[in-house]
């Protein structure tokens, strides 16, 4: 299966509680941790959610 590689560049600092704990989900505690996870649909949500918290390439 694809990857994606996820990467936390902005603090999860005055984001709502919901976009925190979707960032702890994908296991990103700190600026600049970087994940790889499966391509699939419920990750690519979670990406969608927080975009404006990460980057991520396929």
């Amino acid at each position: 299966m694809a990857k994606i590689r996820i990467k936390q560049i902005k603090s999860s600092i005055g984001v709502k509680p919901s976009q925190r704990a979707t960032l702890k989900s994908l296991g990103l505690r700190k600026i600049n941790d970087v994940v790889e996870k499966d391509d699939r649909p419920s990750v690519r949500g979670m990406i969608r959610k927080i975009s404006h918290l990460i980057e991520h390439e396929s």
